[in-house]
C-alpha cells in the first residue's frame, strides 16, 4: 500500500549536495532491475543510500561530504547489511 508511512533511520544532513539525488536513483534503480517490488525497492534504496551517507559522514564528514563520497560508501553499505 503506497499510503503507508515510512520512517528511513539512516542519513544525515551532509548529504543535501548536488548529485545525491542521482545516486539514490541510481540505487533504487538497481535494486528494482533485480527483481524487487518498485516500492519496495524505494523503501530499501533509500535505507542503503542513507546509510552510505552515514559511512562517508564518518569519513568525510557531513560539511566536506560529495556524492561521490556517498557513491564510494555504497559497496561498505551493502556489505554491512548483506554481511559479504
Amino acid at each position: 500500500n503506497l499510503a503507508e508511512h515510512i520512517l528511513i533511520p539512516t542519513g544525515n544532513p551532509g548529504m543535501a549536495t548536488g548529485g545525491s539525488g542521482d545516486v539514490l536513483t541510481g540505487v533504487i534503480a538497481a535494486i528494482a532491475a533485480s527483481g524487487e517490488d518498485p516500492f519496495d525497492a524505494a523503501k530499501a534504496g533509500a535505507f542503503i543510500h542513507g546509510m552510505a551517507g552515514d559511512i562517508a559522514a564518518e569519513h568525510k564528514g557531513q560539511w566536506g561530504m560529495t556524492s561521490a563520497d556517498i557513491k564510494d560508501s555504497l559497496p561498505d553499505a551493502f556489505k554491512e547489511i548483506v554481511g559479504k
